[in-house]
């Protein structure tokens, strides 16, 4: 299914802090080149959904700040598809200012919602999955998630508990869980009934800001505001002056788990939100010893289980390290255990406060 009616959100706003100091402020992950395809992550997922909805139908969510790189890494973009967060607000309000913008192009607009930093390995399975999904959300006043088959117990991502109920093989979502511990994550994948959270979202714009108005008021009263300014000149400037009295809240915490015509298709097309250097060390290419590297040549001796990332091309010699994290970028060298790199983020708050803004 490939008409005019059908969109795509990426939302490439984050700094990607968990994987510091690789991710900085100046130039997050999602605009690196973290596989060495010769694609940004962005780049990437640009990609795939211009197998799905025509170019001038896919709109980035960026902040402000990375205007001019997003612009450079994706040129075949107009600047009007480029939508311009003055501040960070978390996903709710992104996505309300997505779909206010589309809904000004397009009253009858089907929507995409995708992160702009993961990995999908099956990309025939992914695309098929997304045209079903856009034909469904057309026909029905659902929300629909996209919820990955477990095959492990993985704590660091989102569960979603899937209703018996389904409306054309279709699952109903019972419930949203954030990322549990080891002994909940097990229970969940032996179950049978929980999936993973993957981050993307279907819907029809009719239904996206319904949801907004029964359950984020205060953020669909504010673009109310100027709905007419949207996707005119006066747009940007009405967008800076209101974005920063929106709430600072996920789509998911927002909408999602409050609303009752959630459902969840099941897919499986190798997917994995690269949300930490343990993901990516899962997905690398790895020794005997379950060590990866990246952008680097590196000599492991007596050590297991790790991930080393280096810039430009250095030799790295590990000796007698089990389950570390080993990456440097510029002027920041991490050594950390990647059990442990859930810490990263405090890690990254504690070198701003101590040394400054030049280290993150």
């Amino acid at each position: 299914m490939r008409n005019n009616h059908n969109y795509c959100v990426i939302m490439s706003g984050g700094v990607g802090s968990r994987f510091w100091p690789f991710s900085k402020e100046d130039k997050p992950k999602q605009f690196l080149d973290f596989l060495g395809t010769g694609r940004s992550l962005l780049q990437s997922t640009y990609d795939r959904f211009r197998k799905i909805v025509p170019t001038e139908n896919i709109y980035i969510v960026t902040n402000a700040a990375y205007a001019e790189m997003t612009q450079q890494q994706l040129p075949d973009l107009h600047e009007n598809q480029l939508l311009l967060e003055p501040l960070r607000r978390n996903t709710a309000p992104a996505i309300a200012f997505a779909s206010f913008r589309i809904r000004a192009v397009d009253p009858e607009a089907n929507i995409i919602v995708a992160p702009s930093d993961h990995l999908i390995m099956r990309e025939d399975q992914f695309v098929a999955d997304m045209k079903s999904g856009l034909e469904f959300v057309a026909k029905k006043p659902v929300l629909l998630t996209l919820g990955i088959k477990p095959s492990r117990p993985e704590t660091g991502y989102g569960y979603i508990q899937v209703d018996g109920k389904n409306m054309e093989g279709i699952g109903k979502v019972k419930a949203f869980t954030e990322k549990p511990d080891l002994e909940l994550a097990k229970k969940f994948v032996e179950s049978g009934e929980f999936m993973w959270n993957s981050g993307i979202f279907l819907w029809n714009v009719d239904s996206i800001l319904d949801a907004f108005n029964k359950y984020l008021p205060d953020i669909v009263h504010k673009f109310d505001e100027g709905k007419e300014l949207f996707n005119t000149p006066c747009e940007k400037q009405f967008v800076d002056e209101s974005f920063p009295f929106c709430p600072n809240i996920s789509i998911d915490y927002g909408i999602l788990e409050k609303a009752d015509n959630v459902y969840v298709n099941i897919s499986d097309f190798g997917w994995s939100d690269l949300g930490t250097w343990g993901a990516l060390h899962e997905i690398s290419g790895r020794d005997d010893s379950n060590n990866a590297s990246l952008h680097c040549k590196t000599l492991f001796i007596e050590s297991n289980d790790n991930v080393v990332a280096m810039s430009d091309n250095k030799l790295v010699v590990l000796q007698g390290l089990d389950d570390y994290i080993v990456a440097e970028s510029d002027n920041v060298l991490l050594i950390c255990k990647k059990s442990e790199e859930q810490r990263i983020k405090h890690f990254v708050t504690d070198v701003k406060f101590r040394y400054g803004e030049e280290y993150v």
